[in-house]
């Protein structure tokens, strides 16, 4: 549990400072005024459901994979009805701006899906080898 953690405060840094280096670079043309938002969302989203498969998993180490399914879904509902919020509120309105939030939406749900799959698969190699051999 420790290890996410760490991998998690690591890559916000990283992620946060690629953000903000492309924000000084192209501005807010390229990069949406809400991607700070955005950014606090999605990592939220991902301690949301990394807590909420941890539990699970702690109940019974065969609800693995339910977990991650039930986390992957609430992680994509959660972001779908976001996404279409802006939409209806703001996207018929800015038509740029849609263009960089959608951009900035797309980017940063699927950096944050890759990490948890990343951080997911790298912690199953210890469990994978107390196994049961026959």
């Amino acid at each position: 549990m420790r290890r996410f953690y760490r991998q998690f405060l690591l890559f916000t840094l990283a992620l946060g400072l690629l953000l903000y280096a492309l924000r000084q670079v192209f501005g807010p043309a390229i990069v949406h005024p809400r991607t700070g938002l955005l950014f606090a969302y999605f990592a939220g989203l991902t301690l949301l459901t990394y807590g909420l498969m941890a539990r699970l998993v702690a109940r019974s180490q065969d609800n693995f994979v339910g977990a991650y399914l039930g986390g992957m879904t609430v992680r994509l509902l959660l972001s779908l009805s976001l996404l279409l919020t802006y939409l209806v509120r703001f996207g018929s309105h800015q038509n740029q701006d849609t263009l960089a939030f959608v951009g900035a939406f797309l980017f940063l749900y699927f950096s944050w899906a890759g990490f948890e799959i990343w951080a997911i698969l790298s912690n199953l190699r210890p469990i994978s080898g107390k196994q049961v051999t026959e």
